[in-house]
């Protein structure tokens, strides 16, 4: 999963109020991106959080990696059909649904197939079979369409990150921050920078509660290609160079942020009016930045 996050700490973590010492910090490699978790709070409380946040990891990776082979999408794409789809998986599926129709198709789990042959450098006629809309669900039985493969490498570290925060409040943390390539924070504010892989940072954000995510194609290229395909035209450029979506939760930022790179600029000023979508930083190909 490791793809396009260009979201840095502007200056370091901010102060801890809750508890004076040093916070329990862990850093590590996970779904694909480099992984920080800060605790603050007391070894007591802090060591069995971070045990059970990182068992919580490791559940995301061992259904969703694309680089595990024994993994549940691994197996959907190499069979075309499970039927023993774990409660996190079919949650996921309901949340790429949503996605899928707020963004009008940009958001499309299907698109795997084309990116393997694009990363191959022969496109063929992959992109015939993608639509998200031809997956089929029934209970925990989840059928692909001929010749169709998924990944959730645009939503999966968002989930993952949510999954996390979860984790975390559950055993009385008001104090962390949490970076799985996806950022969510509790307690104190954070100060983000937000990077584009051509024009370095553009901006600086503060994140206090909610979670941000960021996309930038270019940040894994394909060829002459970004990473990022649109799942009805593959050869077609994504319209931004970076976008960063700060919303309620990192599950929605993440999935916003892979697709408007693809939007126009009406369609992501209609999605920035949900409640439950805090601010977007667009980046154009010249490095130009609004926010809206």
């Amino acid at each position: 999963m490791r793809r396009r996050r260009f979201l840095t700490l502007a200056a370091g973590f901010a102060a801890f109020p809750a508890y004076a010492a040093a916070p329990v910090r862990w850093d590590g490699v996970a779904l694909g991106a480099r992984v920080r978790l800060e605790l603050s709070a007391p070894p007591e409380i802090a060591t069995p959080a971070l045990v059970e946040a990182l068992a919580m990891v490791e559940e995301v990776e061992r259904i969703f990696s694309l680089y595990r082979p024994d993994s549940l999408v691994s197996r959907l794409n190499r069979d075309g059909e499970v039927a023993d789809a774990p409660d996190l998986f079919l949650d996921l599926c309901d949340r790429a649904d949503d996605l899928h129709h707020l963004t009008g198709g940009l958001f499309d789990p299907t698109v795997q197939a084309g990116w393997s042959a694009l990363a191959r450098g022969d496109l063929r006629d992959e992109f015939g079979w993608h639509g998200w809309d031809r997956v089929r669900r029934t209970g925990g039985r989840v059928r692909l369409g001929r010749s169709q493969q998924v990944t959730f490498n645009g939503i999966a570290q968002g989930y993952a990150t949510d999954l996390v925060t979860g984790v975390l409040r559950a055993h009385g943390l008001e104090d962390a921050f949490v970076d799985l390539g996806e950022q969510a924070a509790l307690g104190a504010s954070r100060r983000l920078g937000v990077e584009d892989p051509q024009h370095g940072e553009v901006a600086q954000i503060t994140l206090a509660g909610g979670a941000v995510a960021t996309s930038s194609p270019a940040a894994t290229p394909l060829g002459r290609h970004g990473h990022i395909l649109h799942p009805r035209s593959p050869y077609s450029g994504p319209r931004w160079s970076t976008v960063t979506v700060e919303a309620e939760s990192a599950t929605l930022a993440d999935g916003l942020s892979t697709a408007l790179v693809l939007a126009t600029e009406p369609r992501i000023r209609r999605i920035r009016l949900l409640p439950a979508v805090r601010r977007i930083v667009l980046v154009d190909h010249d490095g130009n930045v609004r926010t809206v």
